[in-house]
């Protein structure tokens, strides 16, 4: 069972590292709110039209929970993605990958404040190293920049991101037991709706764009990828293995989307983000050894 979720989240965390790659190269080419609408609108139109008779079954518990779930869809696919494309209009792609990976220890920490799960002190060491290395990313290798809030604006908007995403997948663990079909067009569905007013402002405010041919291509990739195989394998294997351990191979993000950066965007890798890296992974090592000792 712990080899198929770990199977599923390395490739989620392959995808993922890949959306800030994509998210990047649509600057220009497709306007983030819009982005973040059609990626969820033609997402559920697949899921739709495969799991339209599993939702139908389903529908019960869906209909019984279903502020709940509109919750989830409006947080985990919409926030968080209005977020990251916006930020990386404003900073790098090896920022943003680096950046999500505090994701892990802030799960960690609001299953501890909301859910009291037990925390070691070796996952608390964990989560204060997790949090330096985001700090040091945040600001360029500047800490002290913080003190002047001289932060880089798509790294504040990351950081919002981190939250976001963090508290979706706490609250993953009072979803229903549906199945991951009726989960995810109902999430999507979801999505659509709550994106909407952001792409509405965003055309209003005169800075929406259209897609034009390598816009439609991001847009394939965010919808295939990210969008559908990422999050059904996350679902499951968060309910193969828990949000605690699912949540650390997030922290695989910053490898992929680092080695993609440099590859595809030729990007600079700096060595505040070694440092940055290793303090994360050196986090994420002690809470991980915490739960096996």
């Amino acid at each position: 069972m712990n080899r198929k979720a770990y199977l599923l989240l390395l490739l989620t965390t392959l995808f993922w590292g890949g959306n800030a790659i994509a998210g990047k190269l649509a600057v220009g080419h497709i306007s983030p709110m819009l982005l973040t609408s059609g990626r969820w609108a033609l997402a559920l139109a697949i899921i739709g039209a495969i799991g339209w008779r599993q939702f139908a079954a389903d529908w019960h518990l869906v209909r019984r929970n279903l502020p709940l779930l509109c919750l989830l869809g409006a947080i985990g696919f919409t926030l968080f993605n209005v977020a990251l494309y916006s930020a990386l209009i404003y900073t790098s792609a090896i920022n943003v990958s680096v950046e999500q990976s505090g994701i892990a220890m802030l799960i960690f920490l609001f299953n501890f404040l909301f859910f009291r799960t037990q925390v070691s002190g070796l996952q608390m060491v964990g989560l204060l190293l997790s949090v330096i290395g985001i700090v040091l990313t945040a600001s360029h290798g500047e800490p002290a920049r913080l003190l002047e809030l001289d932060v880089n604006f798509g790294d504040a908007l990351m950081i919002i991101a981190l939250i976001v995403y963090s508290a979706y997948t706490v609250l993953l663990r009072r979803k229903p037991p549906i199945a991951w079909q009726s989960m995810m067009i109902i999430l999507c569905a979801s999505a659509v709706v709550s994106s909407l007013p952001f792409t509405i402002a965003e055309f209003a405010l005169g800075s929406g764009i259209l897609p034009d041919m390598q816009g439609w291509l991001i847009l394939a990739y965010v919808v295939i990828f990210p969008s559908i195989l990422s999050q059904i394998f996350y679902i499951r294997g968060v309910e193969l293995i828990g949000g605690n351990r699912a949540g650390l191979f997030i922290n695989l993000v910053p490898i992929f989307g680092t080695l993609l950066s440099i590859l595809i965007l030729g990007e600079e890798f700096h060595a505040y983000h070694a440092f940055a890296l290793a303090l994360v992974f050196g986090g994420i090592w002690l809470a991980e050894r915490s739960v096996k000792t």
